[in-house]
């Protein structure tokens, strides 16, 4: 198991260059930037969407670490942010139209010095474990304690196939960053290796009929 650390002077001045370009730029209404990640590891900080909101592809790699927020497990696929300003604490559910709209995967928000004051603003990947571990976000059981700001999300797409979800967070809800629009591109099924960037294109797509809603 790897811990996570802080991110350089290089990437959190290349980070704060794009945020930069997001709030001057006229396309500020569009996503930027866009958080992809899977339940592989495979994440990516992307500065170019949203019309002139910045540029650069940033790689943003998970490891598995423990989970200082609450319930957290030992071991969770973790994705250091790179430093998001005042990144909202929170859970995201994400429901199966199979189960009668139950759960199976979580997405938490942690902010920077969750558990203590070296930790980083991280999104993790709670994977549920169907179909055995065989992915790296795979966890033994969702967090045994969830935060009181959480979110439920449909996750779309065919068994077997393409699944995830696309969420962009209002104020104050898990993962909102003030000042920004971010979007998440949270691919919870990836049938096939290597096709990270075509998943991502793929969700976006379905960007306009997925709305985030509180649960009550």
């Amino acid at each position: 198991m790897t811990r996570i650390g802080r991110s350089t002077p290089f990437v959190q001045l290349l980070l704060a260059v794009g945020l930069l370009g997001c709030l001057r730029s006229p396309a500020f209404a569009d996503s930027c930037p866009t958080v992809t990640v899977d339940e592989n590891g495979k994440g990516t900080l992307n500065f170019t969407t949203g019309g002139g909101c910045g540029s650069g592809i940033v790689p943003m790699p998970g490891v598995l670490a423990p989970d200082p927020g609450p319930g957290g497990l030992s071991s969770v696929l973790t994705y250091n942010l790179l430093g998001p300003p005042s990144l909202v604490a929170g859970d995201v559910l994400m429901t199966d139209a199979e189960c009668d709209g139950c759960f199976l995967d979580v997405v938490r928000f942690n902010p920077a010095g969750t558990g203590g004051p070296s930790y980083p603003a991280s999104l993790l990947f709670y994977s549920d474990n169907i179909d055995g571990f065989g992915s790296l976000g795979d966890t033994p059981s969702p967090p045994l304690a969830f935060y009181t700001n959480i979110v439920s999300i449909p996750e779309v797409g065919p068994e077997g196939g393409l699944q995830g979800a696309v969420y962009t967070p209002k104020e104050g809800q898990p993962g909102f960053v003030p000042g920004f629009t971010v979007s998440y591109n949270l691919i919870s099924d990836t049938p096939e290796p290597g096709t990270l960037g075509l998943l991502g294109i793929g969700l976006m797509g379905l960007a306009g009929v997925i709305r985030p809603k509180l649960k009550g």
